[in-house]
């Protein structure tokens, strides 16, 4: 499936030490002709970490998109009555958000985003980044497996022996997992090889 015209959500949660990943994906998706819409969370959108400030984060989201990244529950909430995205890519999706997302609970605006989307019936794609995915967030990330309209970026431990439960997406994979998800598809193998 061709990307070009879609309508993609791309929303970034605190997994701070992936967004170096996931930036050059957004540009990617941007490069094949698709129309980006940032959304941040709560801690995306206002934590500073060694892995930059959030200022900048928002204003290199800006210049890729073109857009003005959404970072409030009531800007996202327009997303699902108006039915604005296509697809919406959580990445990356912290343990906290899997946790939350699970439980139906509502207050971020990546959340938000998400439950429209879901309303409309269609896909959201969480690309994981957790460093308990095989412990707390099991249940939760299979809960999610098997919930309808939800599809996983491929992903794998990342550091399996200093941190063994930690499991993280294949960024560079979110491409094709949109392809698929916009077809009703999860893309397999979903388990990789660490990366």
């Amino acid at each position: 499936m061709n990307i070009k015209g879609k309508n993609i959500g791309i929303a970034l949660t605190g997994s701070y030490c992936t967004f170096d990943k996931v930036f050059p994906q957004i540009e990617r998706l941007v490069r094949e002709n698709s129309n980006v819409y940032t959304i941040f969370s709560d801690q995306a959108g206002n934590t500073d970490s060694r892995f930059g400030k959030a200022e900048d984060f928002i204003n290199q989201a800006r210049d890729i998109t073109g857009k003005e990244p959404i970072i409030t529950i009531t800007e996202a909430e327009k997303l699902g009555p108006n039915n604005i995205l296509d697809t919406i890519v959580v990445a990356p999706c912290s343990g906290n958000t899997l946790a939350k997302m699970a439980n139906a609970i509502t207050d971020s605006p990546v959340l938000m985003a998400t439950k429209g989307l879901l309303r409309n019936n269609k896909p959201v794609i969480l690309a994981i980044s957790t460093n308990d995915a095989l412990s707390n967030n099991m249940k939760n990330i299979g809960h999610l497996m098997n919930s309808k309209n939800i599809y996983f970026v491929p992903f794998g431990q990342d550091n399996f022996k200093g941190k063994p439960n930690s499991m993280v997406a294949h960024f560079d994979l979110i491409l094709p997992t949109i392809e698929n998800a916009l077809e009703g598809r999860q893309m397999q193998p979903m388990v990789l090889a660490p990366s």
